[in-house]
């Protein structure tokens, strides 16, 4: 009897043994099972870790390359700035130099005036002992230098200008051939006649029905009648100004060359 209870007891031992180790199993099972919980979540938290840090990464190398951007974009404006201020110093100096020129100008305009003045006289009385050609078109151009020269709107410069482009016209008709039609008066009649200039060395006319023909005598300043002998001749001068003819020789009346020394 004392066997069996101690056989008893045995058993219920090694049944409690077996249950303890089932619950430490168990109990290991748990805290692995948490533990391998645990892992997930700090893998996890690694991931989105990792996430931010390579975020935080890519936007760090974008404010650095902006700030390279920026550091260059600056560079750039302060050379530009320096460049600008030797500009406006050039400026500066070319304004106060033109403002020096200006008040020459005004200086050389009050003695201009006076000059272009003469030399406007000038040319309207060389017109007026010239060979009486294209008399009313010089005229009409003197008249217009003399309004130019009342006019306020008009500049000094521009005023001078206008001068000189007459005293060129006037020096082209001296190496120039021109026929052209106007009236003249002949005896009592005025008449309309072709005109033949050869320069200012002849001017002679010949009527639209070649009956009259003419040439201006300087010394008299007046007109002189030609024979029929000449008739052709000024035919021809007129269709080489008109340039219906090749150039060629013409027989024409010239003065007679004069001494220089008188």
């Amino acid at each position: 009897m004392f066997w069996t209870a101690r056989k008893a007891a045995a058993r219920i031992g090694l049944g409690a043994a077996v249950v303890l180790v089932g619950s430490m199993a168990v109990a290991q099972e748990g805290d692995l099972g948490k533990l391998v919980d645990t892992r997930k979540e700090g893998n996890v938290d690694a991931a989105a870790t990792q996430k931010r840090i390579d975020a935080i990464s890519d936007e760090t190398d974008s404010l650095l390359g902006k700030y390279r951007t920026t550091l260059k974009q600056i560079d750039s404006i302060e050379q530009y700035n320096a460049q600008i201020l030797k500009l406006i110093s050039a400026q500066e100096e070319e304004i106060g130099s033109l403002g020096t020129q200006v008040g020459q100008v005004q200086s050389v305009g009050r003695s201009v005036t006076p000059l272009m003045m003469r030399m406007v006289d000038a040319i309207e009385k060389f017109v007026e002992l010239d060979v009486p050609f294209l008399i009313d078109e010089r005229t009409e151009r003197i008249d217009k230098l003399r309004k130019v020269m009342e006019r306020a709107d008009v500049t000094t410069p521009e005023k001078f200008r206008s001068i000189m482009e007459a005293y060129q016209i006037e020096n082209e008709y001296g190496r120039t051939i021109e026929a052209y039609r106007a009236s003249l008066v002949i005896g009592d009649k005025e008449t309309t006649v072709d005109f033949l200039r050869f320069g200012r060395i002849a001017l002679v006319y010949q009527s639209l029905d070649e009956t009259l023909q003419g040439r201006w005598d300087q010394q008299s300043r007046s007109w002189v009648a030609l024979d029929g002998s000449f008739r052709s001749a000024i035919r021809h001068g007129l269709k080489i100004a008109r340039k219906q003819s090749a150039p060629d020789l013409i027989n024409l009346p010239l003065p007679a060359p004069s001494d220089a020394r008188g």
